[in-house]
């Protein structure tokens, strides 16, 4: 028991920090959390706060890291000091010495808080906070070591242990083990660059000029070191120019090497500032090849970013080159070419708007409350789908995609294959027919207007075409996918099948013309067959036909139509008799037999099929049949 229980205090699930980044408080911004905090699968996590042990850190806390963020501050301190104080020796044991103990006596202070902060352990991602495992960790690993040498001030132990100034050049060099904290720096552009609340581009172009900065500061350094410690002062790059330079001001020294480490790195020598002797010739040779590949990776770095920045302009420009070499090759008009071009265009401006590579990865829920927030109040504005139920109202809205055209582009074209229909979000479109090749403007429609689901609804070809006025969205919906959705909703499909009669009744007489088989169901629906509207709405109301009811399609929405002759299927019609009527199927024979009475001004008993069959079962029929009543 007691191993069980050192076990589950000693390795802790991280993910509950998420609701304590600080020891008192919540987090603020899940973009800065680290990648670090994902707990492994079948890690059972609690929803209260994690305890962890007496006198041990969190490593994201939040105080913690507002220390960190502190060091890093003074380790850009020690990376100018190191170089400087090995180049001019006088100041780091005069000005700067105060200094660098204040800054070595932070670090030190990091070292023994590192002996009580926890760690993540990689291999099961949970929280150690175990002292002596936190410790054997820290000992173990190469920080320790190098922490240890990198804050301890050399020369202010030479000197209480001997009661000497040593002004030797070994403490220079011992300085410079200083620039391990660098480390520091790099891990924090590292996390700099995957916060969302910080841009990319600016983060990197600060890593840059900061690389490029400290190569130009330490070579510099160095090269004055290398004049400094010639045997002939006069045999060197500065004191060539500058007699006794050594007793001059050090800033006189540090601006001539900051000057001729610039130019180098920039490659444009002007040869006030050149090598003397073998030493320093050497020295150009290596930093002018260590040049090479720096700038090569600062090019490269910023290439990048512009490049980046600019892809989408290059995939327009490409986009629209090859539009116009196909429209040239295939001699396609100027209208239809100015279509695809602006269609393209419109494309790439509206691309971040474009809903469905934003949801593209995300969850189910996510998408579908997006999907509420943007497309919800236009659904419901919609004729079609006023007085629906909420529910079919949330299945219904993700399934809709977003799409923005520019104006004159033909969104649906007059005679094709029926496959969606839209509703306008924003913008206006204009219903055209064709008449002997001319076009016939019929009217133009606005949001939340919806076209398209005539054709969709009585499966036809779409009886109009439909064209953009101005840049517009729609929102659009499959049929197939829309048949799926209404199946286990059938009250809901019998107050669509409601509102869609009315928007027929409220067209246009110039489109009803367009529409013979609207033409024809409305006028059967305002004379012979109001029997069957009142058939119909009994059996919308049937609570009995909704519960037995195993298959509801959008095909059982819209009444079966049928046509039904007085006559027996072997006679042949005399010249003017009527073709038949085109009727709705009533739900019982009974029915179609006092509705064909009213229709053909004869009361029959028997039905019979084109084949001399009798009719049993009203199921068995399907759309477009022939019945002839005896």
């Amino acid at each position: 028991m007691s191993t069980t229980t050192t076990t589950l205090h000693s390795a802790k699930s991280p993910v509950p920090l998420l609701y304590r980044r600080h020891s008192s408080g919540q987090i603020r911004n899940l973009a800065s959390v680290s990648s670090s905090l994902l707990p492994a699968f079948g890690t059972v996590v609690g929803e209260g706060s994690l305890q962890l042990n007496k006198f041990v850190i969190a490593p994201y806390d939040r105080r913690y890291r507002w220390w960190q963020a502190f060091l890093v501050v003074l380790v850009v301190y020690s990376a100018w000091s190191s170089p400087f104080e090995l180049a001019f020796k006088k100041v780091a044991t005069d000005s700067l010495l105060p200094v660098d103990l204040v800054v070595d006596a932070f670090f030190g202070i990091d070292i023994v808080l590192t002996f009580f902060v926890a760690y993540l352990d990689k291999s099961t991602y949970l929280l150690v906070d175990d002292h002596k495992k936190i410790a054997m960790r820290y000992v173990k690993h190469l920080w320790f070591p190098m922490d240890v040498a990198s804050t301890l001030p050399f020369q202010v132990i030479y000197q209480i242990f001997t009661g000497k100034r040593h002004y030797g050049q070994v403490f220079g060099f011992l300085n410079l083990l200083r620039l391990w904290r660098l480390r520091r720096v790099s891990e924090l552009f590292s996390r700099l660059e995957k916060d969302t609340r910080f841009s990319y581009f600016w983060t990197r172009y600060a890593k840059l000029i900061c690389v490029t900065l400290f190569a130009v500061h330490s070579a510099g350094c160095f090269y004055y070191w290398l004049a400094t410690h010639h045997h002939v002062a006069d045999d060197t790059w500065i004191g060539s120019l500058i007699p006794n330079f050594e007793d001059r001001s050090v800033w006189l020294g540090y601006t001539y090497s900051m000057y001729w480490s610039i130019v180098t790195l920039t490659t444009v020598g002007y040869g006030d500032l050149h090598a003397v002797n073998t030493g320093e010739k050497i020295f150009n040779m290596l930093y002018m090849l260590f040049n090479i590949g720096l700038t090569a990776y600062l090019i490269g770095n910023m290439t990048n970013l512009i490049v980046h920045s600019a892809v989408r302009t290059f995939a327009m420009r490409d986009a629209i080159n090859e539009i116009l070499r196909y429209a040239s090759k295939n001699r396609l008009p100027e209208s239809l070419k100015d279509q695809m071009l602006a269609h393209v265009t419109l494309k790439f401006k509206t691309a971040e708007l474009q809903q469905e590579e934003v949801l593209e990865d995300l969850p189910k829920a996510i998408r579908s409350s997006i999907a509420q927030h943007l497309f919800r109040k236009t659904v419901e504005s919609a004729y079609l789908f006023k007085g629906v139920s909420e529910d079919f109202i949330v299945q219904l809205v993700p399934e809709m995609k977003a799409e923005y055209f520019p104006p004159k582009v033909d969104i649906i074209i007059q005679n094709e294959i029926s496959t969606d229909f839209y509703i306008i979000v924003s913008g206006a479109v204009d219903v055209i027919t064709y008449k002997n090749g001319m076009e016939q403007f019929l009217s133009k429609t606005g949001p939340p207007d919806m076209f398209g689901e005539i054709g969709v609804i009585f499966n036809v070809p779409q009886p109009f075409t439909v064209r953009t006025r101005r840049l517009s969205q729609v929102i659009r919906i499959s049929h197939h996918n829309f048949k799926q959705l209404l199946q286990p909703f059938n009250e809901d499909g019998k107050i669509m099948l409601s509102n869609f009669l009315q928007h027929l009744k409220g067209l246009k007489k110039e489109e009803l013309e367009e529409i013979p088989l609207v033409t024809e169901f409305l006028g059967d629906l305002r004379t012979e067959d109001t029997a069957a509207v009142e058939e119909l709405e009994h059996h919308a109301a049937d609570e009995e036909a909704r519960r037995t009811s195993t298959a509801y399609t959008f095909s059982d929405v819209l009444p079966t139509r049928i046509i039904i002759h007085g006559h027996h299927p072997n006679e042949k019609l005399t010249e003017g008799e009527s073709p038949g009527k085109l009727i709705h199927l009533p739900d019982t024979i009974e029915d179609l037999l006092r509705l064909a009475e009213k229709r053909l001004g004869k009361r029959g008993t028997a039905i019979l099929m084109a084949d001399g069959s009798q009719v049993e079962d009203l199921n068995t029929l399907r759309e477009n049949d022939h019945l002839y009543i005896l």
